[in-house]
């Protein structure tokens, strides 16, 4: 059991595995789930030299100061968020016109989320086999047990606090992703210290979808697209998720 750093010692928001991961062992946790009500999580460290397995190992999750993800509406977030990130201020590096062109075709008005897809792939199904991928590249992966429903809620359940340097209540963020489970598919599969990995049942397949996407994961982690690969905007980069069944998010 990890015991958190908030508190007096007795709050332990989750179970985590002595050694690294195996699929079968993931692959066994999430088909107990039902029974167990334990969500499993692949979980990384910021540094696999480092003995301390930050955050997990060393306890830096805060359960306690999170609110819960029935407290928030997806939609409403993402277009605050998008206005918030979209907005333009007189210290700003770059001119207006070169902020909209990050966001182009959408400039500043928020397109709405995309609609929900039907899908013929098993949502689970695909989780397993992108566990057993993820666990090859990262084989210092451990194992992460938490009391939750579902992976969007184990986020805010055990106080992950990757996204905190633009909102401190991870269950807002579990919202989205909550949402996400039910529109496209999306599972929870590996966490880090500031690192979100979900595979994705039904992505966008055509440029139009693609491109709301995008705007949604603009607006859920905006360093996907100012931080990413070149050109930094939300239409190069919704070439590069069209089709693709994994999505990943990093916080700086």
């Amino acid at each position: 059991m990890v015991t958190s750093d908030e508190g007096d010692g007795d709050v332990q928001p989750l179970w985590l595995s002595d050694d690294p991961a195996t699929a079968e062992l993931w692959t066994r946790m999430h088909a107990e789930h039902t029974r167990s009500g334990l969500w499993p999580l692949l979980l990384d460290s910021l540094d696999p030299s480092d003995g301390e397995f930050r955050p997990w190992g060393s306890g830096e999750v805060f359960p306690e100061q999170m609110s819960s993800p029935a407290n928030h509406d997806s939609a409403g977030l993402l277009a605050q968020w998008w206005a918030t990130y979209t907005a333009v201020d007189e210290d700003d590096m770059l001119d207006t016109d070169r902020r909209f062109a990050v966001t182009a075709p959408f400039g500043q008005s928020w397109p709405g989320p995309a609609l929900s897809r039907e899908t013929a792939t098993d949502p689970d199904h695909l989780a397993a086999e992108y566990a057993q991928a993820f666990l090859a590249d990262h084989p210092q992966t451990r194992l992460g047990l938490v009391a939750a429903a579902s992976g969007a809620e184990a986020l805010a359940a055990v106080g992950w606090s990757g996204p905190c340097n633009y909102d401190n209540d991870t269950a807002k963020f579990s919202a989205v992703v909550r949402d996400w489970e039910h529109r496209f598919g999306a599972r929870v599969i590996a966490v880090g210290f500031s690192t979100l990995r979900l595979s994705v049942a039904a992505p966008p397949v055509d440029e139009h979808e693609a491109l709301l996407v995008a705007a949604e994961h603009f607006a859920f982690c905006p360093d996907n697209i100012w931080q990413g690969s070149r050109p930094y905007t939300v239409a190069a980069y919704a070439e590069r998720i069209a089709g693709a069944h994994q999505w990943d998010f990093w916080w700086d």
